[in-house]
């Protein structure tokens, strides 16, 4: 994981395979198998927590912020902690989820365009953001932390309520969601 995001801020070389497959996944698995070749695992860390490199500074919020909560998440919830985030540790944290996925939600439904499948995304307060129109709409109902899990592939970890019509929903359950 550290790896990954390693090479995703410092070498841009490594970006398209990570949401490609073919030729650019097997440079970016290449890069992997340098990166990790060359430097320690605490090398590694590090320079994850140092953070992005000068150049992404302008992208770094809109980038790291759904990517660090996901993969925390992931790393979390594969030790066996399933249990969403609650209360006000995770506050700031969520509204600032919110607002990335305000921005980034016709993106992140990108599967469902050829589907005509509309989702709104219905955060805990009842805010709805109309992520993408069409058909429907599913609505995708949780916490923000919850919705940007789904719609980063991790619905089997994800505390979301999938509603709307049964073609809808169905499109949704159906959809290859993530980057």
């Amino acid at each position: 994981m550290a790896t990954h995001l390693v090479i995703r801020e410092r070498n841009p070389l490594a970006g398209p395979g990570l949401v490609m497959g073919g030729r650019a996944a097997a440079l970016t698995a290449r890069i992997m198998a340098r990166t990790k070749a060359a430097h320690s695992y605490e090398d590694i860390v590090d320079r994850v927590r140092r953070g992005p490199p000068p150049w992404t500074a302008p992208f770094d919020a809109l980038i790291n912020l759904t990517e660090f909560f996901v993969h925390h998440e992931d790393v979390r919830r594969g030790a066996g902690d399933h249990t969403a985030r609650r209360g006000a540790d995770v506050a700031a944290v969520e509204a600032a989820l919110w607002k990335s996925l305000r921005r980034a939600g016709r993106l992140l439904t990108r599967p469902l365009k050829a589907s005509g499948v509309g989702v709104d995304l219905v955060g805990p307060d009842g805010d709805v953001i109309h992520a993408r129109a069409g058909t429907g709409p599913a609505t995708l109902s949780g916490s923000p932390g919850e919705v940007a899990l789904f719609l980063s592939g991790r619905a089997a970890a994800a505390t979301v309520e999938v509603g709307g019509p049964p073609d809808a929903v169905a499109a949704v359950r159906a959809a290859p969601f993530g980057l």
